[in-house]
């Protein structure tokens, strides 16, 4: 089954997905540019060799997150790192990488600004970009402790109203994660606690806090998206049990379930069209790494992505 958002919430996904709607603090956004994973000085980065339409690019330039396990982290320790490395080597490219933290402002000051070739990550059809045909799908996942009775969780069972609920927040009320929205339209407000999606940038992985606080015993539940779940759930000193957000479409417009792509600039069709067919071609490999990270999938990616 796919899952067609409306353009509200596909606008939404964008942001809650890859972190686009918070101005960082400090330095938090400022550009590195690396090949090998230092962190460079702010406006270091160069406008990368652009991929020729009759060849594969001498250089693949990735912008990512240096601080976002499991996504992307500086020493190359992400899923999407991994996923880049075996782009890079089927195109016998140097990967080089140009870090920035996932803000607000992220596409328009990296790859709109030509800064890189690709952004790995970011939801099937967006708006601001080309992507490319997805390589997973994953969904929103009830995070609880296995030693609570709290297994077959549904976004309309009555035992929410009377939970502690972590969500993942954003900060603005009109784009909260779909979570969030769906338990406010069921008036479960109260009992609910926020976690920023984006956390305090100065200590590891600040998105992992929403995981803590379910291990913890600080929440009852928390309703998470699926590769943070997955991840650091299976890192836990405590067991945890993840199911499923449903019904995977709530309502019109909050979609549980999303397909993720690799983002390319508008203005580069040869290589979206060059990595079409490797993520067809390495789709064993990059199910493995996805299985190594403890993404939660949520049944097939479509066959083919919006341009």
């Amino acid at each position: 089954m796919s899952f067609r958002p409306s353009a509200v919430a596909r606008r939404t996904a964008i942001a809650l997905l890859t972190g686009l709607l918070s101005a960082p603090s400090g330095n938090a956004g400022a550009p590195g540019d690396s090949a090998t994973g230092a962190l460079a000085p702010a406006g270091s980065a160069q406008a990368p060799t652009p991929a020729q339409a009759s060849g594969k690019p001498a250089q693949l330039t990735v912008c990512a997150d240096p601080n976002n396990l499991p996504f992307s982290n500086q020493a190359g320790e992400g899923f999407e790192n991994k996923i880049a490395a075996l782009l890079a080597k089927d195109l016998h490219a140097q990967l080089r990488y140009v870090w920035w933290a996932q803000r607000r402002g992220f596409v328009r000051h990296t790859l709109k600004q030509d800064r890189c070739d690709i952004w790995p990550g970011v939801a099937t059809g967006i708006e601001s970009l080309a992507t490319t045909h997805p390589y997973y799908r994953s969904s929103y996942q009830f995070l609880t402790r296995a030693d609570r009775p709290l297994s077959g969780l549904t976004l309309d069972d009555p035992r929410l109203k009377s939970l502690t609920i972590g969500v993942q927040m954003v900060g603005a009320d009109a784009m909260n994660t779909p979570p969030a929205h769906a338990l406010a339209r069921r008036g479960i407000v109260s009992n609910v606690r926020g976690y920023m999606l984006y956390g305090n940038y100065q200590r590891p992985n600040p998105p992992s806090a929403i995981v803590d606080a379910v291990t913890k015993g600080d929440v009852d539940v928390a309703l998470v998206w699926g590769p943070l779940a997955g991840y650091f759930a299976s890192r836990s000193s405590v067991a945890l049990r993840l199911e499923p957000v449903s019904p995977a479409l709530d309502g019109p417009q909050w979609p549980m379930v999303y397909d993720i792509s690799v983002g390319v600039r508008r203005d580069d069709p040869a290589l979206r069209q060059q990595l079409d067919t490797l993520l067809v071609r390495e789709k064993p490999a990059i199910d493995t790494i996805l299985k190594n990270y403890a993404v939660p999938g949520a049944g097939a990616v479509r066959t083919a992505a919006a341009h």
